[in-house]
């Protein structure tokens, strides 16, 4: 039996997409947190009007009693893909900028702190880690 030439050219169309490829993709949640925008504040003087204009609205407000702790979270996922016929090998780095902020009775900061690692994401292919201790 004898293949037409259009059939195997509709079959071969069919079949490239099953063969492989690979892909990258970028997830961002809320906005940067700088370190520019939090030297400005001052344990002991800024206001929470003070930190709600320089850092916008926080993510989550936590009372403690009568006094209050504000949390800013940026995150940064970016993800690299290589997908072989049935075998689809991914890498996702997620990388987070975190930041506590403590107030006060009167609502002064009293004291914070931050962890600003979100621009450290880094596209990678499936099989590797960058973040790797050597």
């Amino acid at each position: 039996m004898r293949i037409r030439p259009s059939a195997r050219l509709a079959c071969l169309s069919l079949a490239l997409p099953l063969l492989g490829g690979c892909f990258l993709s970028r997830n961002t949640v809320n906005v940067p947190l700088h370190a520019e925008k939090s030297a400005s504040l001052a344990p002991g003087r800024s206001t929470q009007s003070e930190v709600l204009a320089a850092l916008g609205a926080p993510n989550e407000v936590v009372q403690l009693g009568y006094r209050s702790a504000w949390r800013y979270d940026h995150t940064v996922e970016k993800r690299a893909g290589l997908s072989l016929i049935v075998v689809t090998m991914i890498n996702s780095d997620v990388q987070q900028d975190r930041m506590w902020l403590f107030f006060d009775e009167q609502g002064v900061l009293a004291c914070f702190g931050a962890t600003l690692d979100a621009d450290k994401s880094v596209y990678e292919l499936p099989w590797s880690d960058s973040h790797d201790v050597e």
